[in-house]
């Protein structure tokens, strides 16, 4: 036996207690955008002001822009393509591509780094350090401070309600955008300083803070570039597993967690368990604690796509009985009166099985013979099977309802159950008649504290008596009820 359950959400529904899934999508989209405008304005203003000044620390910083505006560019991109649905061709959706974004925007600040670092050092080499002072430059270098705080702000706090790494690693490059600029500033400030007292050495300070504005960028960019591999190559923290299997080993019915694989796609993701399950459950309740186990996954990790795969296992507490129902279960066939006698210390096992009626003899004795040979490979503990055969009913009765009430059989079962002392009364009794047989159902009252063993002695005994005094009677059904049940 085995399960499977698949939840999927679609990115335009909308569950209980979630935001709308499109309307956050189309919040990624908008600030990814203003991002992406306010980078524009940044890299334009800052470019103006290096060249005005010669200031390596201004161009360096705008370079910083200009992949600022890159990246920006990534990451509108690929928030607009990560929030379509799956398709054929990737059949995990396409969040991926916010995680291939953050990679390659961690590229191109590493390319920028080289280029600043080798232009800082080759500056400093031949002497060429002067700058032209102006007020412009620090103008430019404080409105982009003042920008980089708004849109660092806004950016992670979108990032943070639709759980997008593109975002969040857009906060992250602006937040250290602040640090980098006031380096520049440090080093535009030094280098004033030195010309307006001609203090030797800080006319070396601009080319200097280039240098630590590229540290910074690149240790920034290792940073981005090794948790963007990391999605990639689905890495995740084992305590985000942990948790997972915490939560999902705590469903009642649960055996085991015997795998759990997580795997991430830029905001969601996508989860594959297998649990270990009695393996004597029905499918239906299988399904009922599949379904329970996939909210807990989800509650673990919500807005993830968990599939669960249920497989059958025996427990610890299983006994013999258990086993061979298992068997049983295991070949899609009912048993009942399952007994085991233990005599001269080896154990005797009997059993009723039911047969589908259309088979023959010779089917239902084969199908019998396998059947009590992997009962007695499951179970070492017992030396013999004996199955008795009986036909389960695979056609619909039609009963002649002229034949609603016969008196004589009605006093008779009335009769059998006065005498056995257990039984309280019988009622409800229906006598109905299909071709040439006789059918009885009835309703069998007993007391509440009897225990089940000796209320099927008692609806046994009650069945023979009866059949001694109708044998024309073919079958008879007797519901057993407690007495408070029958007394409303």
């Amino acid at each position: 036996m085995s399960a499977a359950v698949s939840n999927s959400r679609a990115t335009d529904r909308t569950t209980p207690g979630q935001p709308n899934l499109a309307a956050l999508s189309a919040e990624k989209r908008r600030v990814a955008l203003g991002s992406m405008a306010a980078a524009m304005v940044m890299t334009l203003l800052k470019l103006g002001a290096g060249l005005l000044s010669g200031s390596l620390g201004v161009l360096s910083d705008a370079a910083h822009s200009a992949l600022d505006l890159l990246g920006a560019a990534f990451t509108y991109f690929s928030v607009h393509v990560s929030d379509k649905p799956a398709d054929e061709d990737h059949t995990y959706g396409h969040g991926k591509i916010e995680n291939l974004s953050a990679f390659s925007e961690a590229g191109l600040m590493a390319v920028s780094c080289g280029w600043i670092v080798w232009e800082a050092v080759t500056r400093i080499a031949s002497g060429a350090t002067h700058l032209q002072h102006s007020i412009w430059p620090v103008l430019v270098l404080l409105a982009s401070i003042a920008v980089d705080f708004w849109r660092s702000r806004r950016l992670r706090a979108v990032a943070l309600r639709t759980g997008s790494p593109a975002l969040a690693t857009d906060a992250f490059h602006f937040a250290s955008d602040i640090w980098s600029t006031l380096a520049v500033l440090g080093g535009l400030a030094a280098s004033w300083l030195g010309a307006r007292f001609q203090i030797a050495g800080l006319h070396y300070a601009d080319p200097v803070a280039a240098i630590l504005v590229s540290l910074l960028i690149l240790r920034m960019a290792v940073r981005l570039g090794h948790e963007a591999v990391g999605a990639l190559l689905d890495e995740i923290p084992k305590e985000t597993r942990r948790q997972l299997v915490r939560e999902v080993e705590r469903v009642e019915g649960v055996l085991a967690v015997e795998r759990a694989r997580v795997r991430r796609a830029g905001a969601g993701y996508f989860v594959d368990l297998t649990l270990a399950l009695p393996r004597r459950s029905t499918f239906e309740h299988t399904g009922k604690v599949v379904a329970v186990a996939t909210a807990a996954a989800e509650r673990a990790l919500p807005a993830a796509d968990v599939v669960v795969h249920a497989v059958p296992r025996e427990s610890r507490a299983e006994s013999i009985f258990d086993r061979i129902r298992a068997v049983a279960a295991r070949n899609n066939v009912s048993i009942h009166d399952l007994s085991i006698q233990s005599r001269r210390g080896r154990l005797r096992v009997e059993l009723h099985v039911e047969i589908d009626e259309n088979r023959t003899l010779s089917e239902a004795h084969s199908f019998v013979t396998v059947l009590e040979a992997e009962m007695l490979r499951d179970v070492p503990e017992i030396d013999a099977v004996l199955t008795h055969i009986e036909s389960e009913p695979a056609t619909i009765e039609q009963p002649d309802e002229t034949a609603v009430e016969d008196r004589r059989i009605e006093q008779a079962l009335t009769e059998a159950a006065a005498a056995i002392p257990q039984i309280v009364d019988v009622h409800a009794v229906a006598v109905g008649r299909t071709r040439d047989r006789i059918a009885v159902t009835c309703h069998c009252t007993l007391p509440d504290d009897l225990a089940m063993r000796r209320v099927h002695e008692a609806i046994t005994a009650l069945e023979d008596r009866f059949k001694l005094a109708c044998p024309e009677v073919y079958r008879v059904t007797i519901h057993p009820e407690p007495v408070t049940d029958n007394s409303r």
